[in-house]
């Protein structure tokens, strides 16, 4: 489930409804769709895609979108820093980013124009669609394990454009959602 930060207010924001209008307001949309039993761990690319067909089908009609894939990144993931490294500095695209989490976590950077950066955890169910021209930079969480169907307006998919703002310097690539809290310990009996 997805968890809204903004740092500089020191407020979080939680709930599907919650989430959905807050990035609404910024041009985002989102919404939560169930897992669905054929999407498992160890399904193919191939099977996760027909899983969701349905979805995908309503949203390329929807946005214009021309073909779907399953990225699968895991920790030992060929080159996983150097790839990490491309979407953890802050950037916009021409098209849409959208990305509908099959398993795993990561952090969205939101940086809009004259706003204040805000941070968006998805997991599991949640969908994100980061409309083209928005700045933002992606990380995972410390499980370094995200699985997630992406859809592309254009085949040869989207480039980045870097901004060199240097926002993406000034804040913590880190998960804030409750599996990522350290266990509360308990002081020792007198």
């Amino acid at each position: 489930m997805a968890l809204i930060r903004i740092p500089a207010e020191q407020r979080t924001i939680e709930g599907h409804a919650a989430i959905a209008a807050f990035l609404s307001g910024h041009g985002i949309d989102y919404e939560r769709v169930e897992p669905r039993p054929g999407a498992l761990s160890d399904a193919t690319a191939e099977v996760i895609l027909a899983t969701y067909a349905d979805k995908v089908d309503a949203l390329k009609a929807r946005g214009g979108y021309v073909t779907a894939d399953v990225i699968d990144v895991k920790p030992n993931t060929p080159n996983l820093d150097a790839m990490l490294k491309k979407f953890s500095a802050e950037h916009w695209h021409d098209e849409d980013e959208v990305r509908y989490i099959v398993e795993g976590r990561g952090v969205f950077h939101i940086h809009p124009v004259g706003g204040v950066v805000f941070a968006i955890e998805v997991g599991q169910g949640d969908l994100i669609r980061v409309p083209r021209g928005t700045h933002h930079w992606f990380d995972l969480c410390e499980d370094r394990r995200i699985r997630a169907i992406r859809l592309f307006q254009d085949v040869s998919g989207w480039t980045p454009h870097y901004t060199q703002s240097g926002a993406d310097t000034q804040f913590q690539p880190l998960c804030f959602g409750p599996a990522y809290l350290p266990p509360r310990l308990t002081p020792p009996s007198l």
